[in-house]
């Protein structure tokens, strides 16, 4: 079982799995090795042993990796060390999800790779809830429960005042050095913040425009490095890729910042995916389970074998136009539905060898030799070919070497979910507390935690307003939610509605998560209050 793409399911647990479990790191001499403490040797000899070899592109790790923060600055990003450090009391750190010792040190917190072995070692059924914070509530069953949980998933995972609030503060510090290093420069946000369909771990993407004769990526890094904003270690500047840019880590936040001069195209991209959102109200909802879903699988870079942000919306936006069943015009469809049948296309039906996808006049399946007509710079149309909406003679997929690692993962959780929701699935152990969308989708303490600093840190600041968050560009995430499309299952619901005046009401009353956890006060009852005080008006 390939740790990055999968993991062991509730009907796999029992007796068996357990003992073959012993079995097998006994045989493999790991328990042998690991006593009661886990030594450095055995992170570095058997890790990979347990957890099975990486492909070659994992070597390719920034050095920074293997900085570790400081605790006092940024507590909650001290897991990875907490098998040696103690961790101040007032970072909650759940020792059932600390990472495997082979794990390797990564900068992506959403990574499950090695969550077998920690799987393993769950014997009681709230194991699987710490994973999966979204589920608060029992979903009804089959694809409607689906659903339900899609929905859940997207009101969790979108993002909040104080997330919008703490990017902001890092676009204004960059900007701030950019504008005393070129004073008649102008910087602009594109990508996922622009649009508002960012994760907690997403990056931000910056466009310097300014007269240069070629992009001052130098310059760029030794003011950084001047200002102290980055880990000297964190800053890369790719001035041999397709775009140059420079790359870097906020010293404060530990958010990745891309930075890009002179490119017009990504601030286009960004206006064009706010028309899709406007016209599928199922967009946002699909866009942030798959973004997840290949984050956690370190698919979602091109230059780890994944595919890009871009290049997953473009396909999502194609296979909504060319539904052969349903208007994705209409938000009552049942995300379930979409979600498995997009796993299957892509994983199953679509012909990655001789088909091209195309966006442009209503969308259309193309043929690669027709493609290739149209290509620029005698390019020959990649594996995943499709043809930029805004440049036809671009394949935004030629970067994507890994694009069939990507249908294999969409090939499995098609497989995996299509089971989950047949009538067999009543009778798995643990069905009512275990969750549906968490046999694919899994968060760490990681995320958690970090998103809880945040609130933290930012909570009690004063928030700008819901224009200025991401500066011109872009409306405020939570205000984009209240005005995103009312999912429901044969009916509209209001529960975005709800889910947003339960963020304000928080926000308000100051007490984040301990509101939340709090029977008398929970988000059921908060809903249950508003509907019976709204039905009799």
């Amino acid at each position: 079982m390939d740790p990055r793409v999968a993991w062991i399911q509730p009907e796999q647990k029992g007796p068996a799995n357990a003992l073959w479990m012993h079995v097998w790191e006994t045989s493999q001499g790991i328990r042998a090795t690991m006593g009661g403490n886990v030594t450095g040797n055995f992170n570095k000899n058997v890790g990979n042993v347990l957890l099975g070899l990486r492909d070659s592109v994992d070597s390719n790790v920034n050095l920074h990796h293997q900085q570790q923060p400081n605790p006092d600055e940024h507590p909650a990003l001290n897991l990875e060390q907490t098998h040696h450090h103690p961790v101040p009391p007032s970072v909650p750190v759940n020792q059932t999800h600390d990472h495997h010792p082979g794990r390797r040190k990564s900068d992506n917190k959403a990574s499950t790779y090695g969550i077998n072995y920690l799987l393993s070692n769950c014997t009681n059924d709230n194991c699987g809830n710490t994973w999966t914070p979204w589920k608060t509530r029992k979903y009804n069953t089959g694809l409607f429960g689906l659903h339900e949980e899609v929905v859940d998933f997207y009101n969790f995972m979108s993002p909040r005042p104080e997330e919008a609030a703490m990017r902001q503060e890092v676009v204004t510090r960059i900007k701030r050095i950019i504008e005393e290093l070129w004073p008649n420069a102008e910087v602009q946000i594109f990508g996922s913040f622009s649009t508002g369909l960012y994760l907690p771990t997403s990056d931000i993407d910056l466009v310097v425009f300014g007269k240069w004769d070629r992009p001052p990526l130098q310059e760029l890094e030794q003011a950084f490095l001047k200002h102290n904003v980055a880990e000297p270690l964190s800053i890369k500047v790719l001035d041999k890729a397709t775009v140059p840019i420079i790359k870097l880590t906020d010293r404060e936040t530990e958010v990745k910042v891309d930075i890009c001069f002179n490119v017009e195209s990504g601030v286009k991209a960004a206006s064009f995916i706010k028309e899709y959102l406007k016209k599928y109200p199922v967009l946002p909802y699909l866009i942030f389970v798959l973004k997840q879903f290949l984050l956690q699988r370190d698919l979602n870079e091109v230059f780890t074998g994944g595919i890009s942000s871009y290049s997953l919306i473009l396909m999502v936006i194609s296979f909504l136009q060319l539904h052969p069943r349903i208007d994705a015009r209409n938000p009552n469809q049942n995300l379930g539905v979409l979600l498995i049948e997009f796993f299957e296309l892509y994983g199953r039906q679509f012909n990655y060898l001789k088909t091209g996808i195309r966006i442009r006049n209503g969308g259309s399946y193309v043929s690669k030799e027709e493609m290739m007509k149209a290509l620029t710079n005698g390019n020959r149309p990649s594996m995943l070919c499709i043809e930029d909406p805004l440049d036809p003679g671009n394949d935004v997929g030629r970067g994507s070497y890994g694009a069939m690692q990507v249908k294999q993962v969409f090939d499995y959780a098609y497989t995996v979910l299509s089971h989950a929701v047949t009538p067999l699935a009543s009778s798995y152990p643990n069905k009512d507390c275990e969750s549906t969308l968490g046999r694919i989708i899994r968060l760490t303490q990681e995320v958690i935690d970090y998103r809880e600093w945040i609130i933290k840190k930012w909570g009690c600041k004063d928030l700008p307003q819901a224009d200025s968050r991401v500066g011109t560009r872009g409306a405020s995430p939570r205000h984009r939610s209240a005005e995103a499309p009312r999912i429901g299952v044969g009916s509209v619901s209001s529960d975005t509605v709800f889910t947003t005046l339960w963020s304000i009401l928080q926000q308000t009353l100051r007490c984040g998560t301990a509101l939340r956890h709090k029977p008398s006060c929970s988000f059921d009852n908060f809903k249950k209050l508003l509907m019976v005080k709204y039905s009799n008006k």
